[in-house]
């Protein structure tokens, strides 16, 4: 049996690092027997370049085509005038709501490896592994009414934060069906105190817990989240969220694990469970880094990776998801960095993109007869 990705390498060091993630593809095609096929697609700044579009029709049409999206990065500093009404970043809104990717999923796991490199206090975050559920399609970022104008008393603006009941349901299922995977407790994220949407949102995380009542429940709101999350991070197993709020907590929590270069992430299209394949869109969750794009620098293990939640949601291949996750683990364990987590620790050796994605690749070959 085939499988179809779309490639978006987008802007900046998306393209160096999606080459070394189908490096990997490659390589668990061969080990495997699979086949799989790219498709190769503009998004972001280089379409607007081109055709005055973040997104093409044309690319849209060849996501749709495929079996899963593998997505680089968007974003350029020419881009970053707030008056522009055409950004990169509107291609990557647009997909998703073309794509109707509703659940965004963000691992957090510190390897071992990486504890000493970070602010915290190693002992603080080394038993940290949780999974945010953020809900992608809904709220402030796609509310209507949503304008700018000027009135008598100046410049205005309105951005409007709604959410139905189904798009509620759906996410919160979507995280219940996590942790039953997990560890069985369950975060939901909101400010009931304040927002009608979140005392909505509460209302309807309460009712679908009684469907899973071998699932720890516990509610709290953003603030507390976003402190709790720096202090005692390895309290948090799946934490569940609408748009906004998971937009910056998963960015603040991307500290916990040295860089933005070790994170993946994962759009999907439906509720993922055990043996079920669901459409999905990966990504690396780092932006375009124009300054160091063409240098060969660029960390490749949060596209990696990103490759890894491919396999296991989208393709329901767990075995090989897990091979690419223990490739990883075991390179860092040998010492080698790319020069966002590297440190002039003893053993460590700072390497390129390219070498990262060959030294991951290398691994993966002999991993299946390795006891790790």
């Amino acid at each position: 049996m085939g499988y179809k990705i779309a490639m978006l390498p987008g802007d900046g060091i998306g393209m160096e690092v999606l080459q070394q993630a189908l490096k990997v593809i490659e390589e668990i095609a061969t080990l495997y027997r699979h086949d799989f096929s790219t498709l190769q697609a503009r998004i972001g700044g280089v379409a607007i370049d081109e055709i005055g579009m973040a997104l093409p029709p044309e690319t849209l049409k060849l996501a749709k085509r495929c079996d899963a999206v593998l997505l680089g990065a968007v974003g350029a500093p020419k881009y970053d005038d707030p008056s522009l009404k055409e950004r990169p970043e509107n291609g990557l809104l647009a997909l998703r709501k073309g794509l109707k990717l509703f659940a965004n999923l963000r691992p957090l796991k510190v390897y071992p490896e990486l504890a000493c490199e970070t602010i915290f206090k190693p002992g603080n975050i080394r038993a940290v592994d949780f999974i945010f559920v953020r809900e992608l399609t809904g709220g402030l970022y796609f509310g209507k009414p949503k304008k700018r104008w000027v009135s008598n008393n100046g410049r205005q603006a309105v951005d409007t934060l709604i959410y139905t009941e189904s798009e509620i349901e759906r996410i919160v299922r979507v995280a219940f069906e996590l942790a039953r995977a997990r560890r069985r407790k369950l975060t939901s994220v909101d400010k009931a105190n304040v927002l009608e949407s979140s005392r909505l949102w509460r209302q309807i995380v309460i009712e679908v817990a009684k469907d899973y009542p071998d699932i720890t429940l516990e509610h709290m709101l953003v603030d507390t989240c976003a402190m709790r999350l720096m202090l005692t991070p390895s309290d948090f197993d799946v934490l569940v969220t609408e748009n906004m709020f998971g937009d910056i907590l998963t960015d603040e929590t991307a500290v916990l694990a040295g860089s933005m270069g070790m994170l993946p992430s994962a759009s999907l299209a439906g509720i993922p469970k055990a043996g079920q394949r669901v459409f999905g869109l990966y990504e690396p969750i780092h932006g375009s880094a124009p300054t160091i794009a063409g240098k060969n620098i660029a960390n490749p293990i949060a596209a990696i990776l990103s490759v890894a939640m491919m396999l296991r949601y989208s393709f329901a291949m767990q075995k090989e998801a897990l091979e690419v996750e223990k490739a990883v683990r075991r390179v860092l364990k040998s010492g080698y960095r790319t020069a966002d987590i590297s440190s002039r620790a003893k053993g460590i050796k700072t390497v390129t993109t390219d070498e990262m994605g060959d030294l991951i690749c290398d691994a993966i070959k002999g991993i299946r007869y390795a006891k790790d």
